[in-house]
C-alpha cells in the first residue's frame, strides 16, 4: 500500500527538520525519512547567526536552542606570530538577536527533531532510506527501504535535504559545479574545555592554519589544515594530535577528547534547486568551506523560504510557479555565500610567507583606519540577504514634493524587515515577531492600514492569514488602539527605531513576507495597488484550491 502525503522531506539534517517545523506549524501534511538510526552526532557547524536565532524564535523553540549557545561570540585572527591583526565583534541586534553565536550543533538539531512532535501533522521515520524516485504531472512516488523491506510514499511535492552526497539531486541528474579543495582539516572536540576563554581564534599560520573556538557546555573546539602527505589515518594517532596541540596546552595528553574527525573544504552549488515537483534545499543544494560559519545558517534560510512557497501551493494559495522563485531568490545568495567561505578559508589556509606578510602589511593599515576597522568588526562583509526577482518589487519609489529623498537611501525591498522590541496589549518591550501572529504582515506608520485598503483585497488578506499593523509611537499607543479599525493590529514603537526605518525611506507602509523578506514599500495611498502588485508576482490566488495528491 502507498502512504500518502502532501510533502516528503528526504534528510533529517537542520534543513529538514526546520521545513518540517515551518510546514507543521502550517497543519500541512509532512513525512520526513532519514536513511540513518538516528542524528548525527559528529562536528560540524559552530556558528548560528541572528537570522537563524529570529527563525528559531518563530518555531517557538528559540530558548531551547540558546541553552547551547555562545552569545556575541569575539573572533580574533592572528598571524603566524600570534599577533592579533583583525578581530570580529559585531554587537548590534537589527533582528532582535546577537549577530554572532558559538553554538552545539548535534544539541540544537536535536531541539528540532523534538519541535517537530508537537505537530499530528508530521511523522519523523530514521532507519528509512529512499532508493528510487518518479514524477509525473500531479506528483511524486518515492520507494523507501527500511528494515530491508520496499514500499512506497507519494507525496504532491518533495524536498531533498540529504546532504553534499544527496540521493535526490543524482537521482535528477542535476550538476553540482565548483571545487573540492586538496588542502583538508582536522576537527578536534574536546571535553572539560582546558582553556575556558570565551572568543573564537583564526589563526593565519602559514606553516599549519588553526582555529580554536570555545563552545558551550565546556566544549573547545580545534581545527587545524592537514597538510600535504599527511594521510587521513592520522586521525586515529593520539601521538599526531598530541603534535598539535602541544604549543596550545601544557598536556594534550590530559585532554578529554570526544571526537575527531578529517574534513574536506566543498565549494559547490547545484545547477538547479527545482525540478518539477521535486526541490533541493541545504547541503543537497549548496555547500561551503566551514570557516566563514554560514553553511548551517544558509540551509536554515533555504527553509524558512520554501516553508511558506510549499504551505501556500498546497492549501491551494498560489500556484506552483510560486516555487520557480525559490531558486530565484536563493541562489544568488548562496553564492555569495559560498565566494565569502573561500575567500576567508584563503585567508587562514594560506602557506605562502610572502602572502601572509602582505596580508599582515593590510590588517596594520586597517588597523588605522577606524572606520573600516569597525566595518570588518561588526561583520559588514557578510552578505545579507538581498532578493532582486521573485516575490518582491523592485520599482523605483514614488515621487513626492512632500517626501524628500535623502543621500544615502537604502531601497528596503528584498531585504529582512527589522526586529525591534515594540509595546503593545500583551505587554511593553515585546521582539517584533512575537507580538504580530506569523505569516503575511502590513506595517503602516503612523496610519490605520485598512483605510487604505478595497473589500477586495482586505478579503484576499485573510485568506492568507495576513495580519494589518498599525505601528505608533508608543505615547500613541492607547489612543491609537481605541480608534483603530476592527481586526488591525497596533503596536508602539518605543525607542523610535522603526521611525528611523521609516525615516530614512521615502515610504510609510511595508508588506513583509513570511520569511521577514520585506516583498514590497510605497507610501500609504499607494497600499492597495501595491498588495494587488504582489499578489501577482506570488502568483497568488483569491479563492482556496487545494492541492490534491493522487
Amino acid at each position: 500500500m502507498t502512504e500518502q502525503a502532501d510533502i516528503l522531506i528526504i534528510g533529517a539534517g537542520p534543513t529538514g527538520l526546520t521545513l518540517a517545523n515551518l510546514l507543521g506549524q502550517n497543519g500541512v501534511s509532512t513525512l520526513l525519512i532519514e536513511a540513518r538510526d538516528e542524528l548525527i552526532d559528529y562536528p560540524r557547524a559552530v556558528g548560528i547567526d541572528d537570522e537563524s536565532l529570529r527563525a528559531m524564535q518563530g518555531l517557538g523553540l528559540v530558548d531551547k536552542v540558546l541553552e547551547h549557545t555562545v552569545p556575541d561570540q569575539q573572533i580574533r585572527i592572528v598571524n603566524g606570530s600570534g599577533k592579533v591583526i583583525a578581530g570580529i565583534n559585531p554587537t548590534t541586534r537589527e533582528f532582535g538577536w546577537p549577530r554572532r553565536n558559538g553554538f552545539v550543533q548535534p544539541l540544537v538539531d536535536k531541539v528540532l527533531l523534538e519541535g517537530t512532535q508537537r505537530f499530528d501533522s508530521v511523522d519523523v521515520r530514521f532507519g528509512t532510506e529512499a532508493v528510487d524516485l518518479v514524477q509525473d504531472e500531479t506528483g511524486v512516488t518515492v520507494t523507501v527501504r527500511s528494515q530491508g523491506r520496499e514500499s512506497t510514499i507519494r507525496a504532491a511535492y518533495v524536498v531533498g535535504c540529504e546532504g553534499g552526497r544527496s540521493f535526490t539531486r543524482q537521482k535528477l541528474g542535476i550538476p553540482f559545479a565548483g571545487e573540492t579543495r586538496q588542502q583538508r582539516g582536522l576537527v578536534i572536540d574536546v571535553a572539560n574545555d582546558p582553556l575556558g576563554t570565551p572568543h573564537a581564534v583564526f589563526g593565519g599560520d602559514p606553516n599549519r592554519g588553526y582555529a580554536t573556538l570555545s563552545l558551550p557546555h565546556g566544549i573547545r573546539r580545534w581545527e587545524f589544515m592537514l597538510l600535504e602527505g599527511e594521510d587521513d589515518a592520522l586521525v586515529e594517532s593520539d601521538e599526531f594530535l598530541h603534535m598539535l596541540l602541544r604549543d596550545h596546552v601544557a598536556d594534550p595528553s590530559k585532554l578529554d577528547i570526544i571526537r575527531r574527525r578529517v574534513y574536506e573544504h566543498h565549494a559547490r552549488v547545484a545547477e538547479r534547486f527545482r525540478d518539477g515537483r521535486v526541490l533541493l534545499a541545504g547541503d543537497a543544494a549548496h555547500v561551503m568551506p566551514v570557516v566563514a560559519g554560514q553553511g548551517w545558517n544558509s540551509c536554515i534560510r533555504d527553509a524558512l523560504n520554501l516553508g511558506w512557497k510549499l504551505t501556500s501551493v498546497v492549501r491551494g494559495h498560489a500556484g506552483e510557479q510560486l516555487l520557480d522563485t525559490y531558486a530565484e531568490e536563493r541562489r544568488d545568495h548562496v553564492k555569495a555565500m559560498v565566494d565569502l567561505s573561500v575567500g576567508m578559508s584563503k585567508v587562514v589556509t594560506n602557506r605562502s610567507k610572502v602572502t601572509s606578510a602582505a596580508r599582515d602589511a593590510a590588517a596594520a593599515v586597517v588597523d588605522r583606519l577606524p572606520k573600516l576597522k569597525a566595518y570588518i568588526s561588526g561583520q559588514g562583509f557578510k552578505p545579507m540577504p538581498k532578493y532582486t526577482r521573485g516575490v518582491v518589487l523592485t520599482s523605483p519609489w514614488a515621487v513626492s514634493k512632500s517626501v524628500p529623498v535623502e543621500d544615502g537611501a537604502v531601497p528596503g525591498a528584498g531585504i529582512l524587515f527589522p526586529q525591534p522590541r515594540v509595546d503593545g496589549p500583551s505587554g511593553t518591550g515585546i521582539l517584533l515577531d512575537d507580538a504580530v501572529q506569523a505569516g503575511w504582515r502590513v506595517f503602516v506608520w503612523n496610519n490605520d492600514p485598512a483605510q487604505f485598503l478595497s473589500q477586495d483585497t482586505q478579503a484576499h488578506l485573510a485568506e492568507l492569514d495576513a495580519s494589518l499593523v498599525q505601528l505608533v509611537p508608543s505615547v500613541q499607543l492607547n489612543w491609537a488602539a481605541a480608534n483603530t479599525s476592527p481586526g488591525v493590529n497596533v503596536l508602539g514603537d518605543p525607542n523610535g527605531v522603526l521611525k528611523s526605518w521609516f525615516h530614512a525611506r521615502p515610504v510609510s507602509a511595508v508588506v513583509v513576507r513570511p520569511d521577514h523578506v520585506i516583498a514590497a514599500e510605497c507610501l500609504a495611498q499607494d497600499l492597495d495597488r501595491t498588495l494587488q502588485a504582489i499578489f501577482l508576482k506570488g502568483h497568488f490566488r483569491t479563492v482556496r484550491q487545494p492541492v490534491a495528491v493522487s
